[in-house]
């Protein structure tokens, strides 16, 4: 049963975030990259960068781009706390739309457990257009604005972490 998204209060301080966003299918991604972006301004979030990318295969490369600013391409400079990864695949006739969904999975988990920087999950698979204007573009449902309250309480557990 899909739960409704519950608002929380968290505190992210100074820290920026990252929303990575599919242009592919676009009114329901553009609709969660709306509520994700509302979540983290009502959390008080100051920074946070969009990147938008064609598809939802390509997010696991500017994710790990994202991931590793630290310590490998601007010493002085900080990864996000959090990256949101955004994009919704609609299955079709083929298998096509599984193998993306699947290879999504795998490299976005990589990113996150190599560079230790929380990368939060929602490129979704679904079956129908109707699946994807429930999770996508109601209020109630909207996975965007669950991906950043999930977003905002990893920083917070990884900032209490040695």
């Amino acid at each position: 049963m899909l739960k409704p998204v519950t608002t929380e209060s968290f505190r992210s301080h100074d820290a920026s975030f990252a929303i990575i966003a599919s242009q592919y299918n676009a009114r329901y991604v553009d609709a969660m990259v709306r509520a994700a972006r509302a979540e983290l301004k009502r959390a008080g979030v100051k920074s946070v960068r969009v990147v938008r990318v064609p598809g939802a295969y390509e997010i696991p490369l500017v994710a790990a781009r994202l991931a590793q600013t630290a310590s490998r391409l601007t010493p002085h400079a900080s990864p996000p706390a959090a990256i949101i990864c955004l994009g919704v695949i609609l299955r079709g006739e083929t298998v096509h739309a599984a193998h993306i969904g699947e290879a999504v999975s795998r490299a976005l988990m990589d990113v996150q457990l190599q560079h230790q920087v929380p990368v939060i999950h929602e490129v979704l698979l679904l079956e129908n257009a109707q699946q994807a204007r429930v999770r996508c573009l109601s209020r109630r449902h909207n996975r965007g604005a669950e991906a950043a309250q999930t977003a905002l309480a990893m920083a917070n557990v990884m900032r209490a972490l040695p």
